[in-house]
């Protein structure tokens, strides 16, 4: 009932057209971008099922699955946590948030079309965010079963904290449509699409390139199928021939011994077909006293997943599908706590790549087809098989495509002149990817090195520490700078000011947490602070001079 009550409200008051700035000059979208009904898709009902769904579903669905196998791995393989717990209440409990929500996008996609007239509407992709997949791993569920010994209290404690998480989610959730009006598109986009291309652009990239063979026949494939817009025989879906093939090629060369000598050796789940239902409860209770302590490291991720939802429904919006972004965020957010009472332990989000699910042709039922996929997987336990049955580099070329497209709309439906403040966005993501991986490489709570090395392994991590967030006020800083609006640019960087006093950006804590300014324990956050209030104050400078050429400031 609450799910049809969230979905009916979406259309009751969408979102205002963005009012026009009288000192900004006007820019058209492309018309590429610009989706309009004609006559034929006013007087035709939209098909749930089209066949670029099969693409969609591919992609979306194996980023799902990975994230949930990463989940287990961590905390069964570093954390030695008991698989009954991991494999048999926390994945399916997480499962189910990703069925309810993308369930519910489906619906909102679908009542999108009837309003509007029109065929072509892609729903929204919503999945598990990769880096609370990370986090709650290894910052809050391991650490806690090592310091309580306690598998079930420290998953209570992960339920806990999921709940406390969504109900944060949906608060904030009323605000979307204020803030996604305030701020310029190259900051939004800028940021979507520098997570785009270094989440799934990048990472996918780094699988291919450790097993060539497997991958470049998949990258192929999707390159003339994708790009190049050749249709396969008998209409066959790229994606889908990408996969299929580049899991032949891997077959073939692990028969004849001729696996990628780049690929570490494979190591097999051994994880039994199970039937786990998750039914909601009150068992998160049970660890709602030990959940406060390490609520501070979970809602710097929470907080990016709520910008990184406004960021994917102005997304979809230039793609052509405008979405309520309220409907968008409370989804997220309910969808969280209803995986946190089921016994999930990660919170659900709007996924990145509207655009290219859009250009796949996909509507309404790859979220459908994935939410089923996911949810049944979770209860039945099939999820793992999976993932050891299909190489990466067989899927990742289709998250690579997904990952460029959404930087490629960075720059093709803002305004061209704010092109540089859609570049300057995109640099946190790649920060934190680079931080990302630099301590994959390194022992569970080992110290940096000293030297250079160091020194730059530590502006990453503080660079990467609340990206999104840091994107955003980047992008929209220098958006208005460009159109030489100097008291919001500064104003940008003196909120990008008083967060770091917070830890919401550049956190200098040890594993990125939010704390009090006098709780800092550290001189970082208080020479960020004074660097943006210095750079606010040269902003400002500039609007007290003479502006020559262009909008005044």
């Amino acid at each position: 009932m609450k799910k049809h009550q969230m979905a009916s409200a979406e259309y009751e008051s969408p979102r205002k057209p963005r009012p026009l700035r009288s000192q900004t000059p006007v820019h058209r979208r492309p018309a590429w971008r610009t989706i309009r009904p004609t006559s034929a898709e006013m007087t035709t009902q939209p098909r749930f099922f089209r066949a670029g769904d099969l693409n969609a579903f591919f992609a979306l669905m194996f980023d799902n699955v990975a994230n949930l196998v990463i989940l287990a791995t961590v905390l069964i393989g570093a954390f030695h946590f008991p698989r009954e717990v991991v494999l048999e209440r926390m994945v399916p409990g997480t499962a189910i948030g990703v069925l309810l929500g993308d369930l519910t996008y489906a619906v909102l996609a679908r009542r999108l079309a009837r309003r509007t007239g029109r065929t072509d509407v892609t729903a929204m992709p919503l999945g598990l965010n990769a880096p609370s997949v990370f986090g709650m791993s290894f910052a809050v569920l391991g650490p806690a079963y090592l310091a309580t010994g306690d598998a079930m209290l420290s998953w209570k404690m992960g339920m806990a904290v999921t709940v406390l998480v969504g109900i944060f989610k949906t608060a904030l959730a009323t605000a979307g449509n204020r803030v996604r009006s305030m701020l310029p598109r190259a900051a939004l986009l800028g940021s979507i699409g520098g997570a785009g291309i270094a989440l799934i652009g990048l990472l996918p990239l780094l699988k291919v390139i450790a097993d060539p063979i497997v991958g470049f026949v998949g990258v192929g494939i999707i390159l003339i199928t994708l790009f190049a817009r050749v249709r396969l025989p008998g209409g066959l879906p790229g994606a889908f021939v990408s996969v299929v093939a580049a899991v032949a090629v891997a077959l073939i060369l692990s028969a004849a011994g001729l696996r990628s000598p780049l690929l570490v050796p494979a190591v097999h789940a051994e994880a039994p077909l199970h039937f786990s239902i998750p039914w909601p409860s009150l068992a998160f209770l049970g660890g709602l006293s030990l959940a406060w302590s390490y609520l501070p490291i979970a809602l710097p991720f929470a907080l990016s997943t709520i910008v990184g939802g406004i960021d994917n429904t102005e997304s979809a919006a230039a793609a052509g599908d405008e979405y309520d972004t309220r409907a968008i965020l409370a989804t997220e957010g309910i969808c969280t706590v209803v995986a946190g009472l089921c016994g999930g332990v990660v919170e659900s989000t709007p996924y990145i790549g509207h655009p290219a699910y859009k250009k796949m042709g996909a509507g309404a039922g790859y979220a459908v087809a994935t939410g089923l996929f996911v949810g049944l997987g979770g209860i039945l336990g099939y999820l793992p098989l999976l993932v050891d049955w299909i190489p990466a580099a067989a899927v990742a070329p289709i998250l690579i495509y997904i990952g460029v497209e959404v930087l490629a709309q960075a720059f093709t439906a803002t305004p061209q002149r704010h092109a540089a403040a859609a570049a300057i966005a995109t640099l946190p993501s790649l920060a934190f990817v680079a931080a990302l991986e630099a301590r994959s490489a390194m022992a569970p709570g080992a110290a940096l090195p000293g030297g250079e090395t160091g020194e730059t392994l530590r502006a990453l991590t503080l660079l990467g520490n609340g990206f999104v967030i840091t994107a955003l006020l980047w992008g929209a800083a220098a958006a208005d700078l460009i159109d030489r609006r100097f008291r919001r640019s500064a104003a940008a960087f003196l909120a990008a000011a008083i967060l770091c006093l917070f830890g919401v950006i550049h956190s200098a804590a040890p594993a990125g947490t939010l704390f009090l300014p006098w709780r800092a324990g550290s001189p970082v956050p208080f020479h960020f602070a004074a660097a943006y209030a210095l750079l606010a104050a040269i902003v400002l400078a500039a609007s007290l001079g003479r502006v020559a050429d262009g909008p005044a400031g």
